[in-house]
């Protein structure tokens, strides 16, 4: 699968799930910030994760959901979609 998930969508999936809205290049600029300085919690977190299970039909990697920015998440997730997991 050559899926991957960008920073708008993530932004989206973040309004979405967890109810939180932040611009895609403000989320851009802080991707090295903590999701908890950003506002999203352990659980907003698990939403996105399970948004995106449904949305791909896959399993995501069990770590997505302890990630810590917004950076560490994308990457962890596009490689799991690249590889197929």
């Amino acid at each position: 699968m050559s899926e991957r998930i960008t920073v708008e969508e993530l932004a989206e999936l973040m309004k979405k799930a967890a109810g939180i809205t932040v611009a895609p290049q403000d989320l851009q600029q802080r991707s090295d910030t903590g999701f908890d300085a950003i506002g999203i919690d352990s659980l907003g977190l698990l939403g996105i994760v399970g948004e995106l299970e449904n949305r791909y039909g896959t399993p995501m990697p069990p770590d997505a959901e302890r990630s810590k920015t917004p950076r560490q998440f994308l990457d962890l997730v596009n490689s799991a979609l690249m590889t197929g997991a």
